[in-house]
């Protein structure tokens, strides 16, 4: 970090504090002269891209996700809470993937693997949308492939 007064590329953090904003405040000290100077440090983020079925982008948007769960667990013995967790593991997972575009399948097969341990009744619902069930043999097909595991 540059020093305003003297310019020198050297400093030491003498003091770091997190702020309101997710940034750092951080008090440096410049090597050269001494001067004392504040910074403040924020993560940069880059944006997650969707790619839908259809080759359309979209910003992945967890209300988006939230809201298809909340529906598929509706009248069922699930907390928004654990809704709440599971759209944050399925984010922080994407975030961590290094990954700028992700395929909308990817997010929904994310979300129907923790559907199935958290509620095998909102997997099926959610799978019903989600692979889109034309026919009665599919929906039992699903639901046996559960008695199964």
């Amino acid at each position: 970090m540059k020093c305003p007064v003297c310019g020198c590329p050297d400093s030491k953090v003498v003091d770091s504090r997190p702020t309101e904003h997710s940034t750092i405040r951080r008090r440096r000290e410049c090597l050269s002269c001494k001067y004392r100077f504040t910074t403040y440090e924020a993560i940069e983020v880059t944006p997650l891209v969707v790619i839908k079925k259809d080759g359309s982008k979209e910003l992945f948007d967890k209300n988006k996700l939230f809201s298809g769960l909340l529906k598929s667990c509706y009248k069922r013995p699930v907390t928004t809470e654990q809704l709440n967790n599971l759209v944050s593991e399925i984010e922080n997972e994407l975030m961590n993937s290094l990954k700028t575009e992700v395929t909308s399948q990817e997010i929904g097969t994310k979300a129907m693997e923790k559907l199935r341990v958290l509620d095998e009744v909102s997997y099926v619902r959610f799978a019903s949308v989600y692979r889109e069930f034309k026919d009665i043999e599919t929906f039992l097909n699903a639901i046996n492939q559960l008695r199964g595991k």
